[in-house]
């Protein structure tokens, strides 16, 4: 059994901001992601979170994490994106530090992301843009009859 704690860590520390040159918000991102990974662990498997090992977090497990935040802490789809990218990332990590645990990794790493819907923004809605389309003075290079300050 590997205690997961250590490579956390290098992960967190050293991994993500050095290696990956990721930023202080999606470092901290991950670092919730894998905090609720654990807790949720811990309390599946009726130990401490000091307790756990590499092993023990494999895609079956990492599933019912994705599905306890959809469903009992009302997380969307792109919240259990996020979570899954970071563990993706993390057992992607794990490839190069512990071969033993290469099955495993490719396992969650073949766990899809859950599709979602594009938000379309609408900042205008239609008359607003006719109106900025129909403002500018066809006749003119400029759109209006005085030259502009930049030439």
């Amino acid at each position: 059994m590997t205690p997961i704690g250590p490579h956390l860590t290098a992960f967190l520390r050293e991994y993500i901001p050095s290696q990956r040159e990721m930023s202080v918000q999606t470092s901290d991102t991950y670092a919730y992601a894998f905090q609720l990974l654990v807790c949720f662990a811990a309390e599946r498997l009726k130990t401490t979170p000091s307790a756990l090992s590499i092993e023990q977090l494999d895609a079956t497990l990492v599933l019912a994490f994705l599905e306890h935040l959809e469903k009992n802490r009302g997380n969307c789809a792109r919240t259990r994106n996020s979570r899954l990218a970071a563990s993706k990332t993390f057992f992607r990590f794990l490839e190069y530090r512990l071969p033993a645990c290469l099955e495993q990794a490719r396992r969650i790493r073949a766990i899809p992301v859950k599709k979602t819907d594009e938000v379309i923004i609408g900042y205008l809605n239609r008359e607003e843009i006719q109106a900025l389309l129909d403002a500018p003075e066809p006749k003119f290079r400029w759109g209006c009859g005085t030259v502009p300050c930049f030439i």
